[in-house]
């Protein structure tokens, strides 16, 4: 990429008041970052958003010199760096209006034709919350997603630490620059995570880790996925905020429900209640409202996984019948099963996870 372009982003990125939206606007009217930084000021307020506090100090010279530093840091630490009009910047990112200008990775990060899912969560995970996740990963395992969190204690290093032993790609988004290491304990984990992922973040290396960057870090969380995932959180808490985003992004949010007085469990009970997160069980919940599948070589995983595995309750009715009966429809197999379909829905997908059915085309299924 041209290092002018990258030089003038970084500058542009130092303006006081403006935000990656405004950076976005100002290139697609004028032209490029380059043509920004040298237009007139009194055409750039023609601009519809763009008005004077925006651009006050536009000109500071200043922001050049943190730019020429930050890209001397860039190039001799090897820092890769993606921008937002480049066709390996992430996909589901650009289509954020506030996703960075410029995102800085570390590891061996390959979004490109990924089922991609953000867990979140309290740093004061409950041995109930550790279960649920580590367990929700497991299932999830053969359908190859990525998993993507915030590297902080708790719900967020449980999730990535179980994607890296299913050996699934992780991503951790960072509110700090990729020259530290916060909480500082996690760096052992460091390793082990850019050799299965890596790790993201639009904060430079004079950037400080501050729990006003949490903001900045969570819109990453929720851009980067397809659905955000919330598993405990109290009623008030970053978890919260990264799922609200999501919802701005139109995307999907799953939230783990628990007891009505249990603390850690306001926040998602409060996410269900107000309808703006599905409820989530099993993975098999995610499965069916993503329309996740799995392809033949996913199936083949899982069937060799589970090989042994032994049906109970409602899975031994529904194989039973489909053993007896061959390929059937969806909504026959409820009527005969005499099931609900949405529960019928869930199971046949915890079976098809487990390798002992398949589906076909027209919501047909049948045993492996």
């Amino acid at each position: 990429m041209n290092i002018e372009k990258l030089l003038a982003l970084l500058t542009l990125k130092k303006v006081t008041k403006l935000g990656d939206s405004s950076i976005k606007k100002l290139i697609r009217e004028v032209g490029s970052a380059e043509e920004v930084l040298v237009e007139k000021p009194n055409d750039l307020l023609k601009i519809d958003g763009i008005g004077a506090v925006k651009i006050r100090d536009l000109h500071n010279p200043e922001h050049r010199k943190a730019a020429e530093n930050e890209l001397k840091f860039i190039q001799e630490n090897n820092i890769n760096y993606l921008v937002y009009d480049q066709a390996d910047y992430p996909e589901k990112l650009k289509h954020c209006i506030d996703g960075p200008v410029v995102l800085f990775s570390s590891g061996n990060i390959d979004l490109a034709n990924k089922k991609i899912l953000s867990i979140v969560g309290t740093r004061q995970v409950t041995r109930y919350g550790v279960q649920f996740c580590e367990e929700l990963i497991e299932t999830l395992a053969p359908i190859d997603p990525v998993i993507v969190s915030g590297f902080a204690y708790g719900v967020d290093i449980t999730a990535q630490r179980a994607a890296v032993k299913h050996n699934l790609q992780t991503v951790g988004c960072l509110a700090h620059g990729l020259n530290q290491v916060y909480p500082k304990v996690h760096k052992k984990y460091v390793t082990e995570i850019e050799e299965n992922g890596g790790f993201f973040t639009d904060f430079w290396s004079t950037d400080t880790f501050d729990r006003k960057n949490f903001l900045g870090r969570n819109r990453i969380i929720a851009g980067l996925s397809e659905a955000t995932v919330v598993i405990e959180s109290a009623d008030k808490g970053g978890s919260l905020v990264t799922a609200d985003i999501a919802n701005s992004y139109n995307r999907d949010v799953f939230a783990v429900p628990g007891r009505a007085n249990d603390p850690l469990s306001k926040g998602c009970n409060m996410l269900i209640k107000t309808q703006r997160a599905h409820m989530l069980t099993s993975a098999a919940d995610l499965i069916y409202m993503l329309n996740w599948e799995l392809d033949t070589k996913q199936q083949q995983s899982a069937v060799q996984k589970q090989l042994f595995v032994e049906l109970e309750g409602e899975e031994k009715k529904i194989y039973n019948y489909l053993n007896e009966n061959g390929k059937e429809l969806l909504d026959v197999i409820a009527l005969q099963c005499q099931l609900p379909t949405f529960k019928v829905a869930s199971v046949l997908l915890n079976m098809e996870l487990k390798g002992v059915v398949k589906p076909l085309p027209g919501k047909l299924f049948e045993v492996v």
